[in-house]
């Protein structure tokens, strides 16, 4: 009489356990993630994502089946410009954290996130320290503070498409809907980013878009913000406070806000400078619509310009800006 045998093999690049036993062969999947041969990743549990993040390679695209994801995720994997990586998702496939970072994208330099929700954790997607990370129509919600942030000299990124709202729930009032750089000095170079035809609002408790000194040479354009829901704490009581500099804030149309539509300031010297403002639309009705401008410019000299173009419009408030108008 034969003895039966069962054989266990791991087969490392499928992540497959085959069982071969007298008779014949049996293939059993485990939980996993595997690549495809085209490289796609396909995962539908947090422990999945976990791993396929941490195991990613250049050109590797990671695919979200519709479903909560519960946990912090994080990447540290850098990609090349001629290889991207790529996490995609539908507006189904939901990152909720329970605090601290949704995504947090870590020197992960070349990666596009595209399609997916992430809510519930202190901040939304984290960039750090991280080249050309580009954000596609992802919505961001139900947050403690920011939604999206550009941080560590995070250079060449763009959101574009997307949805921020229900922010700054922790009402410290720092609750930016997309934040560029950091405060307190001007070490923090993410220069060049683009935030691209976004909705942002209601129910952000920061300003929409916070653009920090240090940071230069980015672009706002086609977005649509709805400051219903401004704290007022930490003055943010405008769509866009610019202290960065050379920006281009072109396009956009707001309603509802505490104060003025777009500030500029200088919070270290040198900065706040350069910012041109074309075609935006402003509505500024409200109870103290008779006191706010569309564009507050709070530092202007012969070395520190801004430029306001006569396309920019404004229904309500005190007036357009408080500089000369460009034709």
């Amino acid at each position: 009489m034969r003895t039966r045998r069962t054989l266990l093999i791991s087969v490392s690049a499928s992540a497959l356990v085959a069982t071969a036993a007298t008779g014949g062969l049996a293939v059993v999947a485990t939980a996993s993630p595997a690549p495809t041969a085209t490289g796609t990743i396909e995962v539908s549990t947090a422990a999945e994502l976990k791993s396929a993040l941490a195991g990613a390679s250049p050109g590797d695209t990671i695919h979200l089946a519709d479903g909560t994801y519960t946990g912090n995720f994080k990447t540290s994997t850098a990609a090349s410009s001629g290889s991207r990586i790529t996490l995609t998702g539908s507006s189904k496939a939901v990152l909720t954290a329970g605090g601290g970072y949704g995504l947090h994208l870590n020197g992960a330099s070349y990666w596009t996130v595209k399609g997916i929700t992430v809510t519930g954790g202190q901040k939304g997607i984290m960039i750090d320290s991280a080249k050309s990370v580009v954000v596609d129509t992802v919505t961001v919600h139900g947050l403690d503070m920011e939604g999206v942030h550009f941080r560590k000299s995070s250079t060449d990124g763009v959101i574009k498409g997307s949805r921020i709202y229900d922010t700054g729930n922790d009402g410290r009032g720092m609750g930016e809907g997309v934040y560029v750089g950091s405060a307190g000095g001007v070490s923090d170079k993410s220069d060049n980013v683009q935030i691209l035809n976004n909705t942002i609002g209601p129910d952000v408790g920061g300003e929409a878009i916070d653009l920090k000194e240090g940071t230069t040479g980015g672009k706002v354009t086609g977005n649509t913000f709805d400051g219903k829901g401004l704290t007022g704490n930490n003055y943010d009581d405008s769509w866009i406070d610019v202290k960065g500099n050379n920006y281009v804030i072109e396009n956009n149309t707001g309603k509802n806000t505490t104060n003025n539509g777009y500030e500029t300031h200088s919070q270290q010297s040198g900065w706040g400078c350069g910012t041109v403002f074309r075609g935006n639309r402003s509505t500024l009705s409200g109870a103290t619509g008779d006191k706010q401008l569309a564009i507050n410019v709070t530092n202007f000299s012969g070395s520190c310009r801004t430029t306001v173009y006569a396309s920019n419009t404004v229904t309500g408030g005190k007036g357009l800006t408080n500089i000369t108008v460009t034709p």
